[in-house]
């Protein structure tokens, strides 16, 4: 059996334990969110591929102004309903979304999407293409990024229609291991019906 086969199952099984027995009753997510993002979610975003993406991300934006994000964003909007995706297929090529889809993977069907947000809340990577490209103006983003460096945020149950399951968000900040410098933040979205 290969590592990734073993780090896969661990991660299976960390799942199962910390999820298994538990009932989700109105706001009881939270805890179970937050404990998870304390320990696996913590462990995603030390990935060195992860820290040195959004560092450079970071520094090919600077300049950027809310405008030209906003022009970005709707690109971005605009090709989740096109055939060709150039902006979103460059996103889902990278380094970062291939990790990303590799977490989601293990995590057994728990985990709905990740995605990995700039210091712009610009995606980075992400394991499933998102309805936009700019998460900076929505709380995933605000209630982390701006919040600090231990910043954790759980959004509200909601039912996925697609998928007619409920699921929730959960969302940290990620810091720069060397600094402790917020640089970005992650999203993390759950099966709550899972739990």
């Amino acid at each position: 059996m290969t590592i990734k086969k073993v780090r896969n199952l661990m991660i299976g099984a960390a799942f199962a334990v910390m999820f298994s027995g538990q009932a989700v009753i109105a706001g009881g997510h939270e805890a179970q969110l937050e404990e998870f993002a304390k320990t696996t979610v913590a462990e995603w975003i030390k990935n060195p591929a992860i820290i040195k993406a959004i560092m450079a991300q970071n520094t090919k934006n600077a300049a950027l102004s809310e405008a030209e994000i906003i022009v970005l964003d709707k690109k971005w909007r605009a090709e989740t309903k096109a055939s060709s995706k150039p902006m979103i297929d460059g996103v889902l090529a990278n380094d970062v979304s291939k990790a990303l889809g590799g977490y989601k993977g293990a995590s057994s069907g728990m985990v709905t999407e990740i995605f990995v947000m700039d210091n712009k809340g610009l995606n980075v990577g992400q394991s499933d293409v998102t309805s936009d490209y700019w998460q900076g103006d929505e709380g995933k983003w605000k209630k982390t990024y701006l919040k600090g460096p231990d910043a954790i945020f759980v959004d509200e149950v909601e039912k996925d229609e697609s998928t007619q399951t409920l699921q929730s968000q959960l969302s940290m900040s990620i810091k720069d291991p060397a600094t402790g410098k917020v640089i970005g933040a992650i999203t993390v979205g759950v099966n709550v019906d899972a739990l």
